[in-house]
């Protein structure tokens, strides 16, 4: 699969406020099998690219219930895909990892969520499978289920902090496009 990545077309990354980012992603079907299978490489491509450790298929357009993440070292690709993935348990504990997102770019803040989840998930083959994680890949598949579901890092901090966050990142894209 890591050959198809590299020749896999890179696809846009929506930027906030895109309103596609705050639209509920549908469940994949066998229907959608096709379509699926050309589309993660595509975002694999495009999350290494960008470079991030996770994407949604809503952050690229795709209103369809697909994930990646790769959370080890550059180094050892660990590439994880995940259809219509549910996070099924969480602990009670809950960790703060500072959080970033390829659709809010270059801008950072703690995030508080569950410290263990376990997700339920098919495989780019349609098979069910389930993961533990915990740390910063519990974190990541938290971030990234959330986009499923229209919810961005933003929406957990106060919305003070969310406002100028977002008005930094407003101002980043206004003087972007002004060059």
């Amino acid at each position: 699969m890591l050959e198809t990545q590299t020749e896999a077309e890179l696809l846009p990354i929506l930027i906030c406020p895109d309103p596609k980012l705050r639209k509920v992603a549908r469940a994949v079907t066998q229907e959608d099998a096709e379509e699926v299978r050309e589309l993660i490489p595509e975002m694999f491509a495009t999350m290494y690219k960008a470079p991030g450790i996770g994407l949604a298929a809503p952050q690229v357009g795709r209103l369809l219930r697909v994930i990646t993440v790769d959370v080890a070292p550059k180094d050892v690709p660990a590439p994880i895909a995940l259809i219509n993935p549910e996070i099924i348990a969480k602990s009670e504990e809950t960790a703060v990892q500072q959080e970033g997102c390829l659709s809010i770019p270059d801008q950072y803040a703690d995030v508080v969520r569950p410290a263990r989840v376990t997700v339920r998930y098919l495989d780019e083959n349609f098979h069910k499978k389930e993961i533990e994680a915990d740390g910063l890949l519990a974190a990541c598949l938290q971030h990234e289920i959330d986009h499923l579901n229209g919810v961005l890092f933003v929406d957990y901090l106060t919305p003070l902090k969310r406002n100028i966050l977002l008005r930094k990142l407003a101002k980043a894209q206004k003087e972007m496009h002004a060059r």
